[in-house]
């Protein structure tokens, strides 16, 4: 990779699939970490055929984007083979990501304490919905059973409708990946001071538990629970989201005194500024201004707020997003391989984005190249491959 590359010299052993550990593993590769995906060569991710495909129709876009500057080594875990090549790579790699029930590793001779007997410095993150101890350890979980029972799902939504799914997956990604690159980084920072190797055990609902911070403290220290549309960022005020006249959305976020007076003012409504500090006005305060909102269109209101320093912005739609002059001047769309488009890392290091990045490798392809780097005959790699119905 080309550009700056914090993180050049890490090298990580992914043994995960979809999405949490994946997009952790991705953004360690956007940051310069060489990345080695073991995958199943009978059981490929199931991302892989997951729609649309882009490249000639040869690969998907959300693996595309989500596994790319990754390498795919295709090995059975359970294959005799597979112990000796996972010993020869741990001779060279720092990190270890799995993303297993608890005890699969195990089974196979990959747990932690089975790999730290030969590589005691190794940092090894296990990510599962619900952690490696407790009740809910064994039982199967998405992004949506994780939000439901960390609570934050109960207080995410409207009234008369009951709790929303957001448009992204929070608690994979927000929750697992966030939470595992931070955790591999602090373990990597300490590992330079103590020479000691680490074992992190991330636990999507922990994380999302943690994600309640403004409402969760205040309902641990009140001995309550917040609920819809009753907090300040949540729909109990009128910092909301309101219809325009030709069905789109406006974003209102002007909470502070002085973005309030603006907004108000630049309405129509100035008068309206002395029910935001009134709890029994919120409702129909914000049934007032959706009736404002709704009169002109959200082009009509983008060009009234144009100059208005008042926290208020357009909902835009991906497409608009993506092509906005705000994404496309922090150069948050790329491509890759010369035709495939994708989502730019956030990341910027003295104002450079790590860049030249490649699409998400095929299964297995990188089979050959890695097995001959660990010292591996022509002859054995042929055993390998062949044993396993690996591709060569």
């Amino acid at each position: 990779m080309i550009g700056c590359t914090p993180l050049d010299g890490l090298k990580v052993l992914d043994f995960s699939t979809l999405l949490p550990g994946p997009y952790a593993t991705m953004l360690l590769a956007d940051l310069g970490a060489q990345v080695l995906r073991i995958e199943s060569p009978s059981r490929p991710d199931l991302l892989r055929g997951f729609p649309p495909m882009v490249g000639g129709n040869s690969v998907s876009a959300a693996h595309a984007t989500i596994n790319r500057n990754k390498r795919s080594l295709a090995l059975d875990l359970k294959s005799p083979k597979a112990k000796e090549v996972i010993r020869r790579l741990l001779e060279q790699y720092d990190v270890v990501i799995e993303q297993f029930r608890p005890g699969v590793m195990a089974r196979l001779g990959l747990s932690y304490e089975d790999l730290k007997q030969h590589c005691p410095d190794i940092i090894y993150c296990s990510i599962t919905g619900y952690g490696q101890s407790g009740p809910l350890k064994q039982r199967a979980g998405h992004d949506i059973n994780y939000l439901a029972l960390s609570g934050l799902a109960s207080y995410s939504g409207k009234r008369n409708s009951g709790p929303s799914l957001s448009g992204t997956q929070l608690a994979d990604i927000a929750g697992g990946s966030h939470h595992a690159v931070m955790s591999i980084l602090a373990a990597v920072y300490q590992r330079q001071n103590s020479g000691k190797g680490s074992y992190i055990d991330i636990s999507m609902t922990d994380c999302c538990f943690a994600l309640n911070a403004i409402s969760g403290a205040n309902a641990l220290a009140l001995n309550t629970s917040p609920q819809l549309e009753s907090e300040l960022l949540n729909g109990g005020s009128y910092y909301d989201y309101y219809r325009t006249a030709d069905n789109r959305y406006l974003a209102v976020g002007s909470l502070e005194p002085q973005f309030a007076e603006r907004f108000f003012t630049q309405i129509g409504h100035r008068e309206w500024l002395s029910r935001i500090v009134q709890e029994d006005q919120q409702e129909t305060l914000k049934e007032d201004i959706a009736s404002v909102i709704a009169s002109k269109t959200q082009t009509e209101w983008v060009a009234l707020f144009q100059d208005v320093d008042a926290c208020i912005e357009p909902v835009l739609s991906f497409a608009e997003a993506a092509d906005s002059e705000l994404m496309q001047s922090r150069g948050m769309v790329c491509s890759v391989d010369e035709e495939i488009k994708q989502i730019n890392t956030p990341f910027r290091f003295n104002n450079r984005k790590p860049h030249a990045f490649k699409r998400g490798a095929t299964l297995g392809e990188h089979n050959q190249s890695v097995l001959s780097e660990l010292g591996f005959s022509t002859e054995e790699i042929e055993e390998i491959c062949d044993v396993q119905g690996a591709p060569q």
